[in-house]
């Protein structure tokens, strides 16, 4: 008896008795009847009814070596109050899918996350999303060579594995052009002195904005802010300028929490005084700030969604490219933009 079937009966012999191919019994009995006919799908179930066909699932998971499982391995990712929204999307998509999420957070820690991918290995998962808490550019472990596998917020060194990350100059782009859309033309940025991929895309989306706009990039308006708004220093050297800007565009939010400060230690108000828009909307900062932080959102519970989505598509055999998939990344109007001030 062929594994999966009762009494005798192959799905196989459903389909010769169907005059269909095996694979195309095989997606219909699985319920994947998109590209059928109606004639063609309840030709082949009323044969697999007729044959009493009953598709046995626990020997089917081991004829495919399905586990069900999908593993997530991140540095730090899910210990991140607001990148829980990628472990919600990826979990909506794979319970869709009908698999179950096993998520391991290694902390950074090498020793452990090779531990870990060995352990989801031998326990033949049917895939695994390889995340990262920052954009980065990785290299992939040898080890996921042996199952499929795709990158969340990650990019790898080498072409062959698809992953998502956010289009960061894109949403600076969006950020800049809002402040730009308020009457700026005098516009910060303060910069992270992280050399991270999202540092230079930002940078480089904010700049080529400016100059889009016809406003000559100035490389005096960017200030690094090494301690990302710990210290008001950084805002400060901005705003002692003799042209200070009207606006500060902020890599992050943690970085216009240190622009807030240096605005109100000058008496100054936001927005009449200066407008200010962040970056990754972190509500644990932006909702806490007075006035509340306008700010980009990092689609972070679409890049779970997308990622699983597409590991789907690869557990299942599907011949897809390696694609590295960027999402837009919105913006999130709140109380600290307006118009320069002076503004008639």
């Amino acid at each position: 008896m062929t594994p999966g079937a009762r009494s005798g009966v192959s799905l196989r012999d459903v389909a010769a008795a169907s005059g269909v191919s095996r694979t195309t019994a095989s997606l219909i009995m699985n319920g994947k009847t998109d590209g059928f006919s109606p004639t063609t799908v309840d030709r082949v179930r009323r044969v697999a009814a007729d044959l009493h066909y009953r598709p046995n699932a626990v020997a089917r998971s081991l004829r495919r070596q399905r586990t069900h499982t999908v593993g997530v391995v991140s540095d730090e990712i899910a210990t991140t109050p607001f990148a829980g929204a990628t472990i919600r999307g990826a979990q909506e998509a794979a319970w869709k899918a009908g698999h179950v999420l096993v998520v391991i957070d290694t902390e950074g820690d090498l020793e452990f996350e090779r531990a870990a991918l060995g352990a989801l290995l031998e326990r033949q998962v049917d895939g695994i999303l390889y995340a990262r808490m920052k954009h980065l550019l990785i290299e992939v472990p040898a080890e996921l060579a042996e199952v499929p596998t795709v990158l969340l917020n990650a990019r790898a060194s080498t072409p062959e594995y698809a992953g998502v990350a956010p289009d960061e100059e894109g949403g600076a782009r969006t950020a800049v052009g809002r402040l730009l859309a308020a009457g700026h033309r005098r516009i910060g940025y303060l910069q992270s002195g992280d050399p991270v991929p999202a540092a230079r895309e930002r940078l480089e989306g904010y700049r080529q904005t400016l100059l889009e706009a016809g406003i000559a990039y100035d490389p005096a308006l960017v200030v690094v802010d090494p301690l990302e708004g710990v210290s008001p220093e950084p805002a400060l050297r901005l705003l002692a300028m003799p042209q200070p800007p009207t606006a500060i565009f902020c890599f992050n939010d943690r970085i216009a929490f240190g622009a807030y400060n240096a605005a109100h230690r000058l008496g100054w108000s936001i927005p009449d005084d200066l407008s200010v828009i962040g970056f990754d909307n972190d509500e644990t900062v932006a909702l806490r700030l007075d006035p509340s932080l306008t700010t980009i959102e990092l689609p972070h519970y679409e890049m779970g969604r997308w990622a699983m989505e597409h590991l789907e598509q690869l557990i299942q055999g599907e011949d897809v490219e390696p694609v590295k998939h960027r999402l837009a990344c919105p913006l999130v109007e709140r109380g600290s933009l307006g118009p320069p001030r002076g503004s008639p």
